[in-house]
């Protein structure tokens, strides 16, 4: 047996370099792994922080990462949207409790803006279940007013009845504003530790008005309809970035997936 022994220590000896490298491989592959693991478990963590008694986030054909990113994290963007009719459609499902759609796209100053209704501070919950409170004022009730995140309001030094101006797009720099249709700040949510804090949020009426004298991503030439006069036209999204969907019974997720699957 000693005889054994020795002979494999000589040979592992002699191919040291090659053992070497296949220990380092299993390290690494193992390292790699728990990582992976790791992150899964914060994004986890993270999405139940962020967003809770929600049982379907809905979008267009897309990885569920990404619809999480853009949908909840307020990261990237849609590559594509759903029409209103779908969500109309969707809110009206005999499984559905409530509905909460969200159109997202543009920004101001580094903060996307997420447009939405009224059911938004109604349904939305984050954490344990718990609902979005206002440190000051109230939800937006008028076209051009806007709910600012805890984070926007204190970066920023927003306070209620200013005016802030929005930007056509994401980022910083060289993007076109909206500085013909300033929004009032009605409102500023508590602190919540979500992305709800960096988040701008306006009413589905108002991104359609802010665009209405827009095509294809730009302003029209000649065109610029002011904003006392955006209530004679129809301020119906026409698509919107997703919809969070709360449901009756929750053992019914299955079956309304399968729905939407098939609707589209």
């Amino acid at each position: 047996m000693s005889m054994l022994i020795r002979l494999a220590a000589r040979s592992a000896w002699n191919r040291r370099f090659t053992l070497g490298l296949i220990l380092l491989a299993i390290a690494l592959s193992t390292t790699l792994l728990l990582g992976i693991e790791r992150i899964r478990h914060d994004v986890r963590e993270s999405f139940s922080q962020s967003v809770s008694g929600t049982d379907l986030v809905v979008g267009a054909r897309t990885s569920s990462v990404q619809l999480m990113l853009y949908a909840i994290f307020h990261i990237g963007g849609a590559t594509n949207n759903i029409g209103w009719d779908s969500a109309q459609k969707l809110a009206h499902n005999p499984a559905v409790a409530w509905t909460i759609p969200l159109s997202l796209g543009d920004s101001h100053r580094g903060f996307p803006v997420l447009a939405t209704n009224g059911d938004y501070f109604t349904h939305f919950h984050y954490g344990d279940k718990q609902p979005l409170l206002f440190a000051s004022g109230q939800p937006f009730h008028d076209v051009f007013q806007t709910v600012l995140g805890a984070d926007v309001a204190q970066q920023l030094h927003y306070k209620l009845g200013d005016k802030i101006i929005l930007s056509h797009g994401s980022g910083d720099a060289h993007l076109t504003e909206h500085a013909d249709k300033p929004f009032v700040v009605s409102g500023i949510l508590a602190i919540t530790g979500t992305p709800v804090d960096r988040t701008v949020h306006i009413g589905l009426d108002g991104m359609e008005a802010i665009h209405l004298d827009w095509e294809g991503g730009a302003p029209i030439k000649g065109l610029m309809i002011p904003s006392e006069m955006v209530k004679k036209f129809d301020l119906t999204p026409k698509t919107v970035t997703a919809v969070l969907v709360g449901l009756k019974n929750r053992a019914s997720v299955f079956a309304l997936q399968r729905a939407i699957a098939d609707d589209k």
